[in-house]
């Protein structure tokens, strides 16, 4: 494998790994957003 096609190689792993973490700390990020939010205050929840 040359120079070329390793850095390549390199460059698109390694932006799509950094794409795929982004997108999972964002859907994480949106899980916790909506099950921390604070009641309303007739709702309970027995």
């Amino acid at each position: 494998m040359d120079n070329l096609t390793f850095g390549l190689t390199m460059l698109l792993v390694g932006m799509g790994g950094t794409l795929l973490t982004l997108w999972l700390l964002a859907i994480l990020m949106g899980w916790l957003t909506r099950l921390c939010q604070p009641r309303a205050k007739g709702d309970h929840h027995e």
